[in-house]
């Protein structure tokens, strides 16, 4: 097999140095704000998927020429130290285009130019046909501290999630984990083994090697495949560039930040070689972190709060255990030139992190003794072969990937028991990916583009159970079976049609795709005669579409209407699952064969059945409409869109109904210890019922996304960022099980003031959230969000994890471990706690029915003394509490960072 990929990478290139067009020459000017010409600027013709074609420098007067290999879309980027940078796309023809104006201004209202919305085209955002997210990398550096997943927040119709200091995801229109596929450099990073509501490994991507970041807001499945119900992420490293006039150049950065809030500190570097027809790339980046200090010092959701009803400053240290870490990461990315019309370019990325923890189910939540998330590793490679202008194409890629990804959890549950099991779960996806596609420019008004992809991914876990008592060893069933596969993959088709040359734009995608998940019982080990998980398998497959229109009908004004279709093929993780995560305890239909287990109607200990059986999940899909309207002016700009996704046969977590008499019954590593009258069940990993993953209902998601920008003058910018969104189930008229919740309402301004000579800028910034109460089942019983907790949960703290850490002394007795000891800090026995939180004859309830609202402010600014910089940022000034849906830790209180930057 890999002698025939050999073979046919050979031909590919002999027949691309026998076919390639004829060169086109590109000119232009570099200018300033002011007019003045710019001399020594860097310009660079890149394609789509970020490989350089042409590099120039600038001559006194500003003037470059540039030889590019090939008509088609490009993308031309200009860059001046203390100038920033300039992004525009460029199509090329084959006839020499008049000359270009390019104008470097560090404070100017640009208009950004995406290069994901459709794949392998380089477009303005404005007539993409698909709203779109694009994070320079002045803002990746200014809004990062610890965590890539910060970068996001400031953005409109996107939100962070924060399961703990390590752990995060991104909500795109709503929705999370699972429903929003990643990629970086065009190659895919999510894979079937992520979880539902979190992506464990989105931030071991180092931000110090990134050069943007765009977010395709709205189903994109018909661009990216399964999984882009809500939309994809698209992460983009800082490319190398080869030619360009004078001999080859090095270049390069190195910085150090740290910071109060988290007690955090860290460096980067970045490093480059520019050569004829070689060019590489390489960065090296590590943090440590300390223990956080959340807003006010108080941890809202803290055990002790949950469970024992009092705050966390009564027994707790305002910064909070288990919540520092450690993560180094470099990439090393390369691109060659075999000829004018061909191009390879090999990436590698490696990062390690160690020393995290799922602190909400340590004190931040369960009050477990042990949560730990060790030796998370990240190992993806990528080869690309790009050609232009040859076999009557403008443009073809085709690309080979490996994605290694690796993380041992380390879980004791029992609320705090010192004695329960400890439960090992170490986990590697491995994952071979191969995509293509074919791009042509037919006419100045129709392109289209051909293409496919497949990945071919297979999990390895041995998961084994540890008594601390004993030191016993056993063997359990891992979360995932252990050699599950699961293969995804699919064809497509796009194209733009100007039916009116900058006027009316019609964009219009296709895709058949599908996924097959298949796991072996002749893979497990025997136990107890039996084979831990029994033979299972799924094959599904769907055709998704995106239909837009873009109307321009001055120039002022931008009109988009669209239709598109998302599709979400179960995963390993829907369909073999079984075991804690996020939301409680989790099993898998095949789990359960034979039980007589049945859906419940909530999530929650409420529930009762719904007479459908367990049974092996379908796909999910959606159906978006969407329209937007945005204003240019010289001055000013705005853009308003409004969008209504309905997502079918809904995959989420409810309750497991078993019948009576289940008490006792194994459940992978754990065994039912109670369950209430209406057939719910309780292990004791969780606090809330055993749940099972069904297509439970047709959730309807709509929202407004609002954005504006000014200009007050040359020096002062204005910046806002609105997102409203409302989730319901549409049979029951109830806030959907979707996992992760529904995020608040909730707006960001920035004013920005650049002094003239660009070197100072100072930036006031606030974000606003308002209240979310409309919360799920699901949410409610979620430790991260509701804080649900009973009166045996209170219970078991009390005689658990209360007691393992010196909070629970003997009462009148004198005696330890009867039923009168108290907690010391109130000298209440634990029938008067449980009473005191729940209230007398209430066996449940949440911690909270409403995510509170909030309102923090901080101030950034900068200095540039070429070649230097540095940022201060000052973080929530006024030390506010707050934390967002489905968060499994508070948001970091007032702090100061620092960011200090040396080019060279």
């Amino acid at each position: 097999m890999r002698r025939r990929i050999v073979a046919v990478v050979l031909v590919v290139w002999a027949l691309t140095a026998a076919t390639a067009a004829a060169a086109v020459n590109v000119t232009g000017v570099v200018k300033d704000a002011s007019g003045g010409v710019v001399a020594d600027a860097t310009v660079t013709v890149l394609t789509a998927e970020q490989t350089a074609v042409a590099t120039a420098q600038t001559d006194a007067q500003g003037r470059f020429t540039l030889q590019v290999p090939s008509a088609g879309r490009y993308l031309l980027l200009a860059k001046k130290a203390a100038l920033g940078e300039s992004r525009m796309p460029l199509t090329v023809g084959t006839q020499a285009a008049p000359s270009l104006d390019v104008t470097l201004q560090v404070s100017a209202l640009r208009e950004d130019v995406t290069v994901t919305a459709s794949p392998n085209l380089v477009e303005d955002v404005r007539r993409a046909g698909q709203p779109v997210n694009v994070i320079d990398a002045e803002d990746i550096a200014s809004r990062i501290t610890t965590v890539v997943a910060q970068a996001v927040e400031g953005e409109t119709g996107v939100s962070l999630q924060q399961t703990s200091p390590t752990m995060a995801g991104v909500f795109v229109r709503g929705l999370t984990g699972n429903k929003v596929n990643v990629f970086i450099d065009g190659v895919r990073y999510s894979n079937g083994a992520q979880r539902g509501g979190v992506n464990t490994f989105l931030d071991l991507i180092e931000p110090g090697g990134l050069e943007t970041i765009e977010i395709v807001r709205g189903p994109s499945s018909a661009q990216y495949g399964s999984d882009a119900l809500g939309g994809s992420i698209q992460f983009m490293t800082r490319p190398p560039t080869i030619g360009g006039a004078g001999g080859p150049r090095w270049g390069g950065s190195a910085g150090a930040s740290a910071g109060t809030a988290q007690r955090y500190g860290g460096g980067q570097s970045f490093v480059s070689y520019m050569g004829p027809s070689l060019g590489i790339a390489g960065s090296l980046s590590g943090r440590g972190a300390g223990l956080t200090r959340p807003g006010d010092g108080v941890d809202s959701h803290a055990a002790v709060t949950r469970f024992l009803g009092v705050p966390s400053g009564l027994l707790m240290d305002e910064r909070l255990p288990d919540t520092g870490f450690h993560q180094v990461g470099g990439s090393l990315r390369a691109q060659w030139a075999p000829s004018s019309a061909t191009r390879t370019a090999f990436s590698y990325m490696r990062t390690f992190q160690g020393g995290g923890d799922r602190y909400d189910q340590l004190l931040g939540g369960d009050g477990n003794l042990i949560a730990e998330l060790n030796q998370l590793s990240l190992d993806i490679f990528s080869a690309r072969l790009e050609t232009l202008g040859a076999l009557g194409f403008d443009h073809a890629s085709f690309t080979y990937s490996l994605n290694s990804q690796r993380e041992e959890r380390v879980n004791q549950g029992g609320n705090g028991n010192p004695t329960a099991t400890i439960g090992h779960e170490p986990e590697r996806t491995t994952v071979h990916g191969v995509q293509g596609v074919l791009t042509k420019q037919l006419s100045p008004r129709l392109s289209w583009s051909l293409g496919g992809d497949v990945y071919f991914e297979q999990l390895t876990s041995e998961a084994f159970n540890v008594n601390p008592v004993t030191g016993a060893v056993s063997a359990r069933r891992p979360r995932v079976p252990d050699g599950a596969t699961f293969t995804q993959g699919g064809v497509f088709a796009q194209s733009t049609y100007d039916l009116k040359p900058d006027r009316v734009r019609l964009v219009g995608s296709l895709r058949a795709g599908g996924a097959s998940y298949e796991a072996k019982a002749s893979d497990s080990l025997i136990v107890n005669g039996q084979p831990l998980w029994p033979d299972d398998s799924l094959t599904a497959g769907d055709v998704t579409f995106r239909l837009a229109g873009v109307l321009t009908p001055t120039d002022p004004w931008t009109f988009l209407v669209s239709v598109s279709r998302g599709f979400r093929a179960p995963h390993m993780t829907d369909l073999g699952t079984l075991g804690l995560t996020g939301s409680g305890y989790e099993v898998a239909a095949p789990d359960v064969a034979g039980l007589g287990g049945f859906v419940g109607t909530t999530a929650d200990a409420s529930a009762v059945s719904t007479g459908r059986a367990v049974a092996q999940l379908e796909p999910e899909t959606s159906l978006q409409y969407e329209a937007g309207v945005g204003y240019r002016h010289r001055a000013w700009r705005t853009d308003l869109t409004f969008f209504v996704n309905n997502v079918h046969a809904n995959i989420q977590k409810q309750a497991l109904i078993l019948p009576q008499g289940a008490v006792g019954t194994p459940l992978g590593g754990q065994t039912i210890t109670a369950q209430n009258a209406n057939g719910a069940v309780f292990v004791p990993a969780s606090t809330v019922p055993v749940l099972v993953r069904a297509n439970f209902d047709q959730a309807r998601i709509w929202g407004i996304e609002h954005t504006a920008q000014a200009m007050f003058g040359r020096s002062l910018s204005l910046h806002t960022a609105f997102t409203y969104l409302h989730a319901r189930d549409t049979t029951t008229d109830l806030p959907p099980n979707i996992e992760g919740g529904t995020p608040a309402p909730d707006a960001f301004i920035t004013l920005r003031w650049t002094s003239a000579n660009g070197r100072w800028w100072v930036e006031p910034y606030t974000h606003f959230a308002w209240e979310q109460s409309n919360l799920s089942t699901l949410d409610l019983g979620d430790r991260r969000t509701g804080g649900g907790r009973s009166r045996g949960n209170i219970a078991a703290f009390f005689t658990n994890g209360a007691r393992a850490r010196g909070w629970i002394g003997p009462g009148a007795d004198n005696a330890a471990g009867t039923a009168d000891d108290v907690l010391i800090a109130t000298g209440e026995t634990v029938t008067q706690v449980q009473n005191r939180v729940l209230g007398v004859g209430v066996n449940s309830a949440p911690l909270y029915t409403a995510v509170p609202g909030y309102a923090t402010f901080g101030v950034r600014a900068g200095l540039r003394q070429a070649p230097h910089e540095v940022v201060v940022d000052v973080e929530n000034l006024n030390d506010e509490n707050y934390r967002g849906i489905s968060w499994g830790i508070d948001a970091p209180g007032f702090g100061v960072s620092i960011k200090y930057l040396v080019k060279f």
